[in-house]
C-alpha cells in the first residue's frame, strides 16, 4: 500500500483531497475501485471523472475541478501514470543460479549473479554481464555479449557474434542476428550471400515480441541507446537505428536504412531500403516510405477505410488521373498559344 503522499512525492505531484488514502493498484477510470488510482490523459475520457469510483485520479490542472475524487495534479498524467504503475508493480525477482537443465559451452564467462532458465543452451565463448537474465528456451550462440542487467524472456534467439548493451528487455521469440536477405541472381538461379557482419544493440533498448533484426552483410546492423521497437518488427541487414527512436509493430524495414533519432514510426508502416531518415520524423501508420526524408515532421501516406462504395468511386477517379492531366496540359498549351 502507497498513500497519495507517498505518490504524489514520487510523481512531483500535489494532492488534493485525503493525502492519507491509501492505494495498491491502478485501472481505467471505469472499472477503478476505492483502492485504486486511475488517470486521465485523454479528455474524450473526462466524462468518466463523475462517475469513477477510483480512490484517486491523476490529472492536469486544468481537469482538476472535475474530479470527485481525491487527485493528484500533475504536469503530464501519462507520464505519472507511467511512474506509479511501475512503483505499484515492482519486478520480480529471479532466482539467481544455473537451471540443472541449462547447458553451458566451454570459455563462457558466466557471473555468479545471473539466473539461467530450463533449457538454455549458451554455447561457447559467450560473456553475461552482472545480474542477466535468460529465460528458459533461449539460446545464445557463441561470442555473443550481453551487458549488465539485460532480460531475456524465454525463448529468445541470440545468433553468433552480436553485442548487447546494458539493461536491454528483449521479449519472448526475438531473434537477433539471423542472415539478412542477401541474394545474388546468376542467369536465373539465387546465389546466397554470406553474412558476415554484426548487429550491436545500445544501452535501455526494449525488443517487442517475435522481433527479428538480421546481421549486417558487411558493416553491422545498428540499434542506438534507448530505442524501443514493439512486436513484429523485421529489421533488415545494415539497418542503423539511432538512439531513442520508438517503432510500434508490424513495421518492416528494408536493409542499409539509415533512420535518426528521437524518431517515432507507427504500426505498418513499410520503409524501403538504402534510404536515408533524418532526425525528428514523425510516420504515422500504414506509411510507406520509398524515399529518403531530409527534413524533420510528420509524414502519412496510408489512406484511412471509407464506405466501400466510395472507395470503389474514388479507384475510378484515380486511374483516369494520368487522361485528365494529359487534357489540363493540353489546355493549358492552347491557352497559351
Amino acid at each position: 500500500m502507497w498513500t497519495l503522499a507517498e505518490l504524489a512525492q514520487h510523481v512531483e505531484g500535489i494532492v488534493v483531497g485525503d493525502a492519507s488514502c491509501e492505494i495498491k493498484g491502478v485501472s481505467t477510470l471505469q472499472v477503478a475501485n476505492k483502492q485504486q488510482i486511475s488517470f486521465l490523459a485523454n479528455t474524450k475520457y473526462k466524462k468518466y471523472l463523475l462517475n469513477t469510483d477510483a480512490g484517486a485520479v491523476l490529472v492536469s490542472q486544468d481537469m482538476a475541478d472535475l474530479v470527485t475524487t481525491n487527485a493528484i495534479v500533475v504536469s503530464d498524467p501519462y507520464i505519472a501514470y507511467a511512474k506509479v504503475v511501475t512503483l505499484l508493480n515492482p519486478k520480480k525477482q529471479a532466482i539467481v543460479g544455473i537451471a540443472a537443465t541449462a547447458s553451458v559451452g566451454h570459455g563462457s564467462v558466466i557471473p555468479d549473479s545471473v539466473s539461467i532458465g530450463h533449457q538454455v543452451v549458451i554455447q561457447q565463448n559467450v560473456t553475461l554481464g552482472e545480474g542477466v537474465i535468460i529465460g528458459a528456451g533461449s539460446v545464445i550462440e557463441e561470442g555473443v555479449s550481453v551487458g549488465n542487467n539485460t532480460r531475456l524472456a524465454p525463448n529468445v534467439t541470440l545468433c553468433h557474434d552480436i553485442e548487447i548493451g546494458e539493461n536491454v528487455v528483449l521479449h519472448p521469440g526475438v531473434v537477433i542476428g539471423a542472415d539478412g536477405f542477401g541474394l545474388a541472381n546468376d542467369q536465373g538461379k539465387w546465389l546466397k550471400i554470406p553474412q558476415i557482419g554484426s548487429v550491436k544493440i545500445g544501452n535501455d533498448v526494449e525488443i517487442g515480441a517475435n522481433t527479428t533484426i538480421d546481421r549486417g552483410a558487411l558493416e553491422d546492423t545498428v540499434i542506438g541507446n534507448g530505442v524501443k521497437l514493439d512486436n513484429q518488427i523485421q529489421v533488415g541487414h545494415n539497418v542503423v537505428i539511432g538512439d531513442n527512436t520508438v517503432i510500434a509493430g508490424c513495421t518492416g524495414i528494408a536493409g542499409s536504412t539509415i533512420i535518426g533519432e528521437h524518431c517515432i514510426i507507427g504500426g505498418g508502416v513499410g520503409i524501403s531500403g538504402h534510404i536515408e531518415i533524418v532526425d525528428g520524423v514523425t510516420i504515422t501508420g500504414m506509411t510507406m516510405v520509398t524515399r529518403s526524408l531530409t527534413k524533420p515532421g510528420v509524414y502519412s501516406s496510408g489512406i484511412p477505410a471509407e464506405p466501400t462504395a466510395q472507395w470503389h468511386k474514388n479507384v475510378v477517379r484515380y486511374r483516369q488521373m494520368d487522361k485528365l492531366a494529359i487534357r489540363v496540359k493540353k489546355l493549358e498549351q492552347s491557352s497559351t498559344s
